[in-house]
Parts: C-alpha cells; sequence; structure tokens
C-alpha cells in the first residue's frame, strides 16, 4: 500500500492501468485532451500492486485515479467528476493543468 501512495503523491495526476482495459483507455485519453500529462503505471503484471490498490478501496482496482495525491475514483467516478464540471478544477488545483 505504501508503494501505492507514494507513486500516487509523485506526480499531480497519476492513473494506474491494465493494458487490456478499454476504460482505462477512456480516462487515460480524457486526462490528455483536458492538457494534463499523468503517470501511467501498469499493473498487467504486479498481482502486489492491484493487491495494495483494492486495500486502498479502489474497486475496480483498474482505472484507479489520483489527483494531487488523492484517490478520486474509478472510471465512472471520473467520467461524472468531468460531467457536473469539477474534474478540471481538480486537475487545475493539483496543478496538472494551467489555465
Amino acid at each position: 500500500m505504501d508503494r501505492v501512495k507514494d507513486l500516487a503523491s509523485k506526480s499531480a495526476a497519476v492513473i494506474f492501468t491494465k493494458s487490456t482495459c478499454c476504460m482505462c483507455h477512456s480516462i487515460k485519453a480524457l486526462f490528455y485532451d483536458l492538457g494534463a500529462s499523468p503517470a501511467i503505471h501498469e499493473v498487467d503484471h504486479d498481482a502486489e500492486m492491484e493487491w495494495a490498490l483494492r486495500r486502498l478501496g479502489c474497486n475496480p482496482t483498474v482505472p484507479a485515479v489520483f489527483v494531487g495525491g488523492k484517490y478520486i475514483g474509478s472510471a465512472k467516478d471520473v467520467i461524472s467528476l468531468h460531467v457536473d464540471g469539477t474534474l478540471k478544477q481538480k486537475l487545475i488545483e493539483a496543478r496538472a493543468i494551467w489555465f
């Protein structure tokens, strides 16, 4: 769990993904479209990392999105934040994007 927290705090925006996950791809594309360059951590072959994400409350475990070092949710949560306009503000506050 400490490894996940450490990685999540090293960048303004962090996404834990799997290469075969279509929702992970969509969330990454959304962040890029908003002008963010999130740190991407693939957990395809890292069962320990996936288990740590689950223990932190990430369900499903991917995509697990952190902004400003805080877990903001999975794909459903991120899309909801985007629709209501708060995702962009969170990215600005975390200095993941500038305006």
